[in-house]
């Protein structure tokens, strides 16, 4: 689609309006190692002009997942890759990630153009150039096509929405961070009505409008993450209801949530269906990506502006797509019915031919290989965290002894 001078000097003067971010200048540097983010050229027609960056961890085994970050207005691939935690988890879990970047030529501030038709529709613009993106690293790096996720800021998550709507056949989950429903705006008219106040239609509404992104798909949808501070001025926090409106809606359950939790940071976590959907209200924060600056497994990112130091959505969200294979952090359900924890034996003795499974957390839990409590999975013996406990979570478990299993093979 043209952008006339004209559109780009309405975005310049509206800087702090256009969904978001950080001022380049408060990049952290990434962490010095043989690995590091690299600019990618050639990889297809890229109608959308923008930029690709990748990070591929070292020792990266093939078939690992990859995970799309889209940043926010005035970010860089960089900016995002640095403060929001993801690298720490790609380093640890082994996935690669992929950074597309918005030049200034395309828009002013560097968002991504959410609210122009011609970049959020399925096979034009700047979503069928992530799309390209996505289908460079399947096949130049081998990621495995069916665990490809996408997570964005703002205007990012505005274009992670567009991402999950009109490619559900290409990602398998994803994240909106402060974000928009997708097709809310179609111009940049009504893009400042859709940051705020928000606009308000019923599910079946917002659901018609991603359905219609790729007429006639009947695959599976890609799981949905919600996150937006309760303090948020910037993009009105109206548009976590409408986001949760829209996706529960196209994924068929109810929008009443099955169980809710309270977590760190004075964040709360409404689960939907059999966690199709979650949707995380963090308290007292305003707009930003949820980080937590720290050592432990489940912290992450640098704080600044932006990265708002409250709780590391980067690790929930690394765990909710399956990247982690559980972790350490509890994330309780209260209503879940919790199983008698059997007594880990410290030094199992080894079997002579180790047994390997690789099966849903439920089946493992059904054929006595884990257990479950809280809502999460746990390995049977090693007690060792497996992640949610449903049929959409997959984990390898070794036999290493009698009773006793750990993850990975």
């Amino acid at each position: 689609m043209p952008r006339s001078s004209t559109l780009i000097a309405r975005v310049a003067g509206a800087a702090a309006g256009v969904v978001l971010a950080a001022a380049t200048a408060l990049v952290a540097a990434l962490p010095a190692q043989a690995a590091s983010l690299t600019q990618v050229t050639g990889f297809g027609s890229n109608p959308g002009n923008l930029a690709m960056y990748a990070y591929r961890p070292d020792g990266l085994p093939a078939g690992a997942p990859a995970v799309v970050l889209l940043h926010g207005c005035v970010q860089s691939a960089s900016t995002y890759v640095a403060n929001s935690g993801w690298q720490k988890y790609a380093d640890q879990w082994k996935f690669t990630l992929i950074a597309p970047q918005q030049p200034s030529g395309n828009n002013a501030n560097s968002c991504f153009n959410w609210f122009e038709t011609g970049d959020t529709a399925r096979g034009q613009g700047e979503a069928l150039s992530i799309k390209q993106m996505v289908d460079y690293a399947k096949n130049t790096y081998g990621t495995d096509g069916a665990r490809v996720y996408v997570s964005g800021l703002s205007a990012g998550g505005a274009m992670s929405a567009t991402m999950l709507a009109t490619y559900p056949d290409v990602f398998a989950a994803g994240s909106i961070i402060a974000g928009i429903p997708y097709r809310c705006a179609t111009s940049m008219i009504n893009a400042f009505s859709c940051m705020n106040p928000g606009v308000n239609k019923t599910p079946a509404q917002w659901g018609d409008l991603v359905r219609n992104a790729y007429a006639g798909y009947t695959g599976k949808r890609p799981r949905v993450a919600i996150w937006h501070g309760t303090s948020d001025t910037t993009v009105a926090t109206a548009n976590a209801v409408e986001s949760r409106d829209q996706w529960t809606n196209v994924l068929g359950v109810s929008t009443t949530p099955t169980s809710t939790s309270t977590l760190p940071a004075g964040t709360s976590l409404e689960v939907y269906g059999s966690d199709q959907v979650r949707l995380y209200r963090v308290s007292g924060m305003g707009h930003g990506t949820p980080v937590d600056p720290g050592s432990g497994a489940d912290q992450c990112g640098t704080a600044g502006a932006y990265f708002l130091d409250t709780i590391c959505s980067t690790y929930r969200d690394a765990v909710f797509f399956g990247l982690g294979g559980g972790g350490s952090s509890p994330s309780p359900t209260p209503t879940a019915t919790a199983s008698p924890k059997p007594t880990a034996s410290p030094s199992p003795t080894p079997t002579s031919a180790p047994v390997c499974v690789t099966a849903s957390n439920y089946a493992h839990v059904v054929a006595g290989r884990a257990y479950q409590s809280g809502g999460y999975a746990y390995a049977l013996g090693s007690g060792q965290r497996m992640g949610l406990y449903n049929t959409f979570y997959t984990s390898t478990l070794k036999q290493t002894g009698p009773a006793y299993w750990v993850i990975g093979c």
